[in-house]
């Protein structure tokens, strides 16, 4: 929404090109950082994820319009962070070792995750030509249901977000949870209506970090280990295991809980949650969702040639 209104600031004033360029993704950083309220991760994802290299004219205005956003924006929300930490303290050199292994389980989480995603989007495309315009109605009607007898597990997600992080969720019931919003997560993605998947990633890495925090605290009872603490971790090394967008995951995950103690630990878990993607071979999920759409483009172009 925010890099469509940028798009045509751009074209009420004639820009060019190369300047409506610069102000569509100024837009999107911007939106970004409104929504999840943190400014830096906004204007860091225009670099890393939109336009992929610095540059300098995309850099300013993406700052600038980041900043200018935010204050708008906690002037009538207010200062608070999005999601409430209770106070954490550095990892010991004990622990850390735990970190990389709950990096390593959010990068074969993500690979599961972005093949899920693009199987159902596959598999409901498909279906498209009987269903047509049913296909998002079919899927509401489906999410609303579940929604009238578990309301507390489906939704965007911040609720069950804020749970997670305070350590409220039963430890038996996490595993459940998590492959329900799994699938969920996938199936209304694939109703093709308007929605993202920042906040739904955010609850499955949490979810996945405090489940495996608890595991480690009943295996290392002697080990000071904070399962909040790894829900924190978990979030960022999920995200950066889907999108392969380190720094704007890492910024993203410490500006939306207010929480640097965990950023040594988060690098780790970012680096083996990113490397095990890569080295399996499984791309971004960005880049996967952008060539299914330009193959239908390229699909539907050739039947209109063929018509």
């Amino acid at each position: 929404m925010a890099a469509t209104i940028g798009h045509l600031v751009g074209k009420v004033f004639r820009c060019n090109w190369p300047d409506c360029r610069v102000l569509l993704a100024a837009g999107a950083g911007a939106g970004l950082a409104t929504a999840f309220n943190a400014p830096i991760a906004g204007a860091i994802f225009v670099l890393e994820e939109l336009v992929r290299r610095f540059e300098l004219r995309v850099a300013i205005a993406a700052l600038g319009a980041s900043a200018t956003a935010i204050s708008i924006s906690r002037l009538l929300l207010g200062d608070a962070a999005d999601f409430h930490v209770e106070e954490l303290t550095y990892a010991g050199a004990a622990t850390r070792p735990l970190y990389f292994i709950l990096g390593a389980a959010a990068g074969f989480a993500a690979i599961v995750y972005n093949r899920l995603l693009l199987g159902t989007i596959a598999a409901i495309g498909r279906l498209n030509r009987w269903l047509g315009g049913l296909r998002a109605a079919l899927i509401g009607a489906a999410v609303g249901v579940l929604a009238w007898f578990v309301p507390d597990l489906v939704g965007g997600g911040d609720a069950i977000t804020q749970r997670v992080l305070a350590g409220r969720e039963i430890f038996a019931l996490l595993p459940i949870v998590f492959l329900f919003r799994l699938g969920l997560g996938a199936i209304s993605y694939a109703a093709g209506t308007p929605g993202g998947l920042f906040a739904p990633m955010l609850v499955l890495g949490a979810q996945l970090g405090l489940f495996l925090g608890r595991l480690c605290q009943l295996v290392f009872p002697d080990l000071n280990i904070q399962p909040e603490g790894f829900a924190v971790v978990g979030m960022a090394a999920f995200f950066v295991g889907v999108v392969r967008a380190p720094l704007t995951g890492i910024v993203l995950v410490v500006e939306m809980t207010a929480n640097v103690t965990m950023l040594l630990p988060m690098l780790g878990a970012c680096f083996t949650a990113m490397l095990i993607p890569t080295l399996m071979r499984d791309p971004p999920i960005y880049d996967s969702l952008r060539e299914q759409t330009l193959e239908r483009e390229r699909m539907r172009l050739g039947q209109r040639e063929h018509a």
